[in-house]
C-alpha cells in the first residue's frame, strides 16, 4: 500500500513537471508572437464599412459594434486595413449604374474623412508601399482602398482613372452576380454566364487598370473570367480574400489550377477568415446547434426572434432594438457552447488554408485577409482586437519572423509595387 501511494505520488510529480514545461513552453511561444507581432506591419485586404460609422458622432474612434474601428486596430495590432468601397450588382441599366456610382462616391467620401477629418492623428490613407510603410513607421494606423465590384463605372471607362485618383489600388469586376464586364462565381450555381469570361467592355477597363496602377482583383469572377483577366494583364493580379477550394469546396476559393495560375503570374492569394469558406460542414453544424440555443435562450427569456428578412421591414429603432437584443442572445448561446461538443471554425482551420496555399504556390504568393465586417471572421480572430492570434498561430507553426512578414504584408506590397512599375512603363510609351 505504502508503496503504491510512492508510486501516486511520484506520478503527481511528474504530471505537475510536464504541465509546467507546457505552460512554459506556451509563454514562450506567446512572448515570441507578441514581439514579433509588434515589428512586422500586419496589413488585412479586406475590411467592408458602413457609412453610418463615417460621421461626426458615430466614427472609428469608437469602439463601435462593428468588427474593425480605431480602438481593436490598435488593441490587436493591426496596422494596414483596404477598407473597401463596395456596391452590390443590381440592373445593367444606366439608372443601375447611376445609382452604384453614388454608392461607390459615398464610401470613398468616408473613408477620406476618416483619414482627414475624423481622426488624421491616428489613421493615414496610403497609395502605395512607401507610403504605407512611412504611416506605419509615424506610429499612425493605415487606410487603402480596394473597389469591390467594379459595377459603378457602368460603361464610362473615364471612371477606372477618377478611381486611382481617388486611392483605389485594387479593384474586382464583378461580385454576386454577372456585371457588364465580367461573369461572377455565383454562375456557378445554375451555369448560366452572360458573357463567358471577361466582356469587351471588361477587357478595356482590364486595359485602364493596368495604365493607372491598379490591382485586378479576382476573388469574385468567375473561373473563366479569371482566365481571361491572366491572359489580358501586363501585371500581377490578386485575389484580395479567397481561400483554397481543395480543402472547403466552395466556388469562392480558388482550386488547384488556379493557384498554379496565380503562381505563375506572379500575383498573390489573400487567404480569407471567413468561416463558411475555411470549412462549410464545419461552420453549417456549428450555426444550426447555435440558432437552436439562441432560441432557447429567447423563449426562456421571453424574447421575441425573428428572420432577418422580417426584422429589415421593421422601423429603424425596432430593428436596432432587434438586433441589439440578438447579439446579446448569440453571445449567451456562444459562451453556453464551450462546453459542448461542437466547436466553431477557428484560427487553426484558418492557418490550415495557409499551409496549403504555401505547400502549392510558395510562400511568395500568399498573404491573409478577414472580411472583416462583410461576414468575415473565425473563432480567435473575430475582430481587429484578435490580430495577434494569427501571428501566434504562425509562431505556433514553425513560421520565421521573416516568413510572417511576408504573409502579413511583403507579399500584396510587391504585387502593388510591380503593378505600379507596369503603370509607369505604359504611360510612358504612351508619352512618346
Amino acid at each position: 500500500m505504502k508503496n503504491l501511494k510512492i508510486l501516486f505520488i511520484l506520478t503527481l510529480i511528474v504530471a505537475c513537471k510536464e504541465n509546467k514545461k507546457e505552460d512554459i513552453k506556451a509563454d514562450n511561444m506567446l512572448s515570441k508572437a507578441k514581439e514579433i507581432h509588434k515589428k512586422v506591419m500586419t496589413l488585412d485586404t479586406h475590411v467592408d464599412i458602413n457609412v453610418a460609422n463615417f460621421t461626426d458622432s458615430i466614427n472609428y474612434t469608437q469602439k463601435l459594434k462593428n468588427q474593425v474601428n480605431l480602438p481593436n486596430m490598435e488593441e490587436g495590432g493591426l496596422d494596414v486595413a483596404f477598407f473597401i468601397v463596395y456596391t452590390g450588382q443590381g440592373d445593367l441599366t444606366e439608372e443601375g449604374y447611376d445609382k452604384a456610382y453614388k454608392n461607390a462616391m459615398s464610401k470613398f467620401n468616408a473613408i477620406h474623412k476618416l483619414t482627414k477629418e475624423i481622426a488624421p492623428e491616428r489613421i493615414g490613407l496610403a497609395v502605395n508601399s512607401k507610403e504605407a510603410r512611412e504611416i506605419y513607421a509615424s506610429g499612425k494606423k493605415v487606410a487603402m482602398i480596394g473597389v469591390e465590384n467594379a459595377y459603378p463605372l457602368g460603361t464610362d471607362v473615364s471612371r477606372v482613372k477618377e478611381f486611382y485618383d481617388l486611392g483605389a489600388r485594387y479593384m474586382s469586376l464583378s461580385h454576386n452576380g454577372h456585371s457588364q464586364l465580367c461573369d461572377s462565381n455565383t454562375g456557378e450555381k445554375d451555369n448560366v454566364w452572360l458573357h463567358n469570361g471577361v466582356s469587351d467592355l471588361g477587357k478595356e477597363v482590364i486595359k485602364e487598370m493596368n495604365k493607372w496602377g491598379i490591382m485586378i482583383d479576382v476573388s469574385h469572377p468567375s473561373k473563366k473570367s479569371m482566365q481571361d483577366m491572366i491572359a489580358l494583364s501586363k501585371a500581377p493580379i490578386i485575389a484580395s480574400h479567397s481561400s483554397a477550394r481543395a480543402l472547403c469546396n466552395h466556388s469562392r476559393n480558388l482550386d488547384d489550377e488556379q493557384l498554379q495560375w496565380m503562381k505563375e503570374n506572379g500575383g498573390v492569394v489573400q487567404t480569407v477568415a471567413f468561416s463558411s469558406y475555411v470549412n462549410t460542414e464545419k461552420d453549417k453544424v456549428y450555426k444550426e446547434e447555435l440558432n437552436k440555443v439562441i432560441k432557447e435562450l429567447a423563449a426562456a427569456q421571453g424574447e421575441e426572434m425573428m428572420t432577418w428578412a422580417e426584422a429589415r421591414k421593421l422601423s429603424p429603432e425596432k430593428r436596432d432594438a432587434f438586433i441589439a437584443t440578438y447579439r446579446k442572445l448569440s453571445a449567451e448561446a456562444k459562451e453556453k457552447m464551450k462546453s459542448s461538443d461542437v466547436s466553431p471554425v477557428n484560427v487553426s482551420d484558418f492557418v490550415d488554408h495557409i499551409d496549403y496555399l504555401i505547400s502549392k504556390i510558395g510562400i511568395d504568393h500568399v498573404g491573409i485577409s478577414s472580411d472583416f465586417d462583410g461576414g468575415g471572421g473565425v473563432d480567435g480572430w473575430n475582430d481587429a482586437s484578435e490580430t495577434l492570434n494569427v501571428t501566434l498561430e504562425l509562431v505556433k507553426r514553425g513560421y520565421t519572423e521573416a516568413q510572417i512578414a511576408q504573409l502579413w504584408n511583403g507579399n500584396l506590397l510587391r504585387v502593388l509595387d510591380e503593378v505600379e512599375k507596369v503603370a509607369k512603363e505604359i504611360q510612358s510609351k504612351e508619352t512618346i
